[in-house]
């Protein structure tokens, strides 16, 4: 026989009210309330949190006729990029901010560039290739101009013989570029979705006097998400430690050990 009254191990009779009281205001996931809840209630697992909603009877969620289901992407190792660029406006002009994170450990750099050719698109490529500690094996772009060559030009001598320049950067480093089907940017939806959480971050909530503000804010933005925002997508870790746990295990994979990536006090 249990105990008459079940209560938790690790939660006071009030902590346990709170769980139960955010529980039913909000409706979120487990997975979601673990990570939100985790600040406040460190001592809190996820089997005493769902044995907590069991208790009180709300442990299942009402299912909704109206959730669309979502594709998943296929497993891949890490060094899998998602590359995208999008355009910033000021009053002063516009400017192009190129984005690549990785699909497995969400690992992001950006740089700014005034335009987006396909040189621009190709140096861009070898800075990621430095910026990343680990092998990249495969990037995912759209059929930008700074990616591929046009089909109207996919005919013509300097394709044929020369290829496109980012192409040439992927074969210079042993990557793979694979292309999303037109009219599907969904394919590509990962960086889309980096590019909205940077300008909601930045350019649509301040006002910036220059170009140099924006870029600080912006690579100041980056690091904050690399090494101290917690994903739900990686467990409610962060890309710098997804990244150092893939380090012991697999040590090969990488051209330099990832806590040289650490800032500094001057970075």
């Amino acid at each position: 026989m249990g105990p008459a009254k079940p209560s938790s191990a690790c939660l006071t009779v009030s902590e346990e009210a709170m769980v139960v009281d955010f529980r039913r205001r909000t409706m979120l996931p487990l997975d979601d309330m673990l990570g939100h809840l985790h600040e406040s209630l460190p001592q809190l697992s996820r089997s005493a949190l769902h044995r907590c909603l069991v208790r009180h009877g709300i442990s299942r969620r009402a299912s909704s006729t109206n959730e669309t289901k979502r594709g998943k992407f296929s497993p891949v190792e890490m060094g899998y990029l998602h590359i995208d660029s999008s355009e910033l406006r000021l009053e002063h002009g516009k400017r192009h901010l190129f984005v690549a994170i990785d699909r497995v450990t969400k690992f992001t750099y950006v740089a700014f560039f005034d335009a987006a050719t396909k040189r621009n698109g190709a140096a861009f490529l070898r800075e990621v290739v430095d910026a990343f500690p680990y092998k990249i094996h495969t990037v995912l772009t759209d059929n930008g101009a700074a990616f591929t060559e046009q089909p109207r030009y996919r005919s013509g001598a300097t394709h044929r013989f020369g290829g496109h320049i980012f192409d040439r950067v992927c074969h210079e480093h042993g990557i793979k570029h694979r292309l999303t089907k037109p009219y599907h940017p969904w394919t590509n939806g990962q960086v889309e979705r980096m590019n909205r959480t940077i300008k909601e971050a930045t350019i649509k909530a301040f006002h910036y006097p220059d170009w140099g503000a924006l870029k600080a804010h912006t690579l100041a933005f980056i690091a904050a998400y690399n090494f101290a925002r917690h994903l739900k997508a990686l467990r409610w870790r962060t890309p710098f430690r997804v990244i150092c746990e893939a380090w012991t295990l697999t040590p090969e994979r990488f051209k330099i050990n990832p806590h040289h990536l650490i800032p500094g006090p001057h970075t």
